[in-house]
């Protein structure tokens, strides 16, 4: 009898690192039909789905636990109903939600999140937790639209067109949503260690054609010491603040210079004029000058799809000295050690890059007012080449240079975190063959991104979608959407893998 070789078997030798693979494999005709079946017979509903899904405010509560977040289970509700209605089976696990369909020792994995990033509701058209579908033709608005609530739905719909179609498996798949993943790991973590996990996974989370490489994400918080106002007539900065939370390029920052001029409001206004993409608002009260700006907000783990508003409102107002009170100090040190840029190369020697994860980067993300002065926090997401032990000196070297013209930082907090490559990735031929086949995209090769995602925790895992390549993934801005098109090439490309995967 003709030995039966596992998927691992078949594929594993081929992968020798993260970017060598096999061959791609093209989808079959099963694998083909039951994704024209999906995109088929699914195309209005994988929407409203989503729209289903995006009615729930699930950003965390840092006060209630995942698994007793009431919004938390209401989703989860929703989506066990959704689920059942499919005829696929589920188990609660608390802060994990499994969905399956069929049996086998075997198991293929996808892996979601379905909670979101904070929102601020006024920045929208219509509510973040309403599905828009009108305000710009063609896209799909709300907050998770692309992270994670669209690929849940695409998931979902691709296994239920596995089960119409009666396409025979020989590996059981298991869908993940976890309740925690943009706030608080730990349960995921305890999670893994004691459940059986699928022997290969796919994490909806990140990038076409697949990701086999995530840099370390990291944060540098410096606290400006607060010290009373300076003495005689001379301007100032009273206040400086800007950003939302830590993984979100800041759209907005607010600025008060105190005993400013009309001279010195038309020196910032001139110097503000030449950056690009910005707004900014003037307004006085009293002898102190109001200055608002508006950038771009993007995810912190590729700063060059935003405009850093705090970077560059620092920027406008460098067109002196500022004494170094903690708002003054704010704006020296940002410009002095970030400027507009966010590869930290005015960062002491912190700056380099990897050939295939690409550079450091390194961005202000949020400016906050704390007791003991003003703190800066900075998104750190490092590629291999350094050690964290290199990097961290090197940080304390720039910031001792720093200080010694403008005194200690009250408090300085480092976290480097380690980036992560998977070596291990048996299913690359296929999702290669999936994404090129649909696509038309020749030799497609996996990609390395900034972004942490649930991958790191997973059995062979990598992450397939579902933003394309070189596109602006919008998850974690203030103007979140996925397109029709993608959604419904999404659901294609999914269910084609899936059958591919566990036929």
């Amino acid at each position: 009898m003709k030995k039966k070789h596992t998927l691992a078997a078949l594929l594993l030798a081929a992968i020798a690192t993260a970017g060598a693979q096999a061959a791609p494999v093209q989808p079959g005709e099963a694998a083909l039909n039951a994704a024209k079946h999906a995109a088929t017979a699914y195309r209005t509903d994988v929407v409203d789905l989503l729209a289903g899904l995006v009615g729930y405010n699930t950003v965390a509560d840092k006060d209630i636990p995942c698994d007793k977040n009431p919004t938390h289970l209401r989703f989860k509700d929703f989506l066990k109903q959704q689920a059942g209605r499919f005829g696929l089976d589920v188990a609660d696990h608390g802060c994990v939600v499994v969905i399956g369909l069929g049996q086998g020792e075997e198991k293929i994995g996808l892996v979601a999140h379905g909670d979101v990033q904070p929102v601020d509701p006024g920045k929208w058209k219509k509510s973040p937790f309403e599905l828009d579908r009108t305000s710009e033709p063609g896209k799909l608005l709300a907050r998770g639209a692309e992270d994670d609530k669209g690929p849940i739905a695409t998931a979902l719909y691709a296994m239920k067109s596995l089960k119409d179609v009666q396409l025979p498996l020989s590996k059981r798949i298991e869908l993940y949503v976890y309740m925690a993943e943009e706030s608080d790991w730990a349960p995921l973590e305890a999670f893994v260690k004691t459940h059986p996990l699928p022997q290969v996974n796919i994490t909806l989370d990140a990038e076409y054609p697949a990701v086999t490489a995530e840099k370390g994400y990291g944060t540098l918080a410096v606290t400006l010491p607060k010290t009373p106002a300076p003495e005689g007539t001379d301007p100032y900065i009273g206040a400086f603040g800007g950003g939302f939370f830590g993984s979100q390029i800041p759209e907005d920052a607010q600025a008060s210079v105190a005993r400013a001029t009309p001279a010195l409001e038309a020196q910032i206004r001139q110097r503000a004029a030449k950056q690009s993409g910005m707004q900014y608002g003037f307004a006085w009260k009293g002898q102190d000058l109001q200055v608002t700006a508006k950038g771009v907000s993007a995810h912190s783990s590729k700063p060059e799809d935003g405009i850093n508003a705090v970077s560059m409102l620092a920027d406008a107002l460098a067109v002196r000295s500022w004494p170094d009170n903690a708002a003054g100090a704010t704006v020296n040190f940002l410009n002095d050690m970030v400027g507009t840029g966010y590869l930290g190369e005015k960062f002491g020697n912190i700056a380099y890059r990897d050939a295939f994860m690409g550079p450091m980067t390194f961005a202000p993300t949020v400016i906050r007012q704390k007791a003991e002065g003003i703190e800066v926090s900075i998104n750190i997401r490092r590629p291999q080449g350094k050690t964290g032990e290199q990097l961290n000196n090197e940080i304390n070297a720039a910031l001792a240079q720093w200080q010694g013209a403008h005194g200690a930082p009250a408090g300085v907090q480092v976290e480097i975190g380690d980036p992560w490559i998977q070596k291990d990735a048996p299913q690359l031929p296929v999702l290669m063959g999936v994404f090129s086949y649909y696509t038309g995209i020749k030799d497609p090769k996996p990609v390395a991104v900034g972004g942490g995602t649930n991958s790191r925790l997973f059995p062979r895992a990598v992450s397939f979608g579902p933003s394309m390549p070189r596109s602006v993934y919008t998850g974690h801005s203030e103007h979140e959407f996925i397109t029709v098109k993608q959604l419904l090439l999404n659901l294609e490309m999914y269910t084609a893998m899936l059958a591919e995967l566990a036929k």
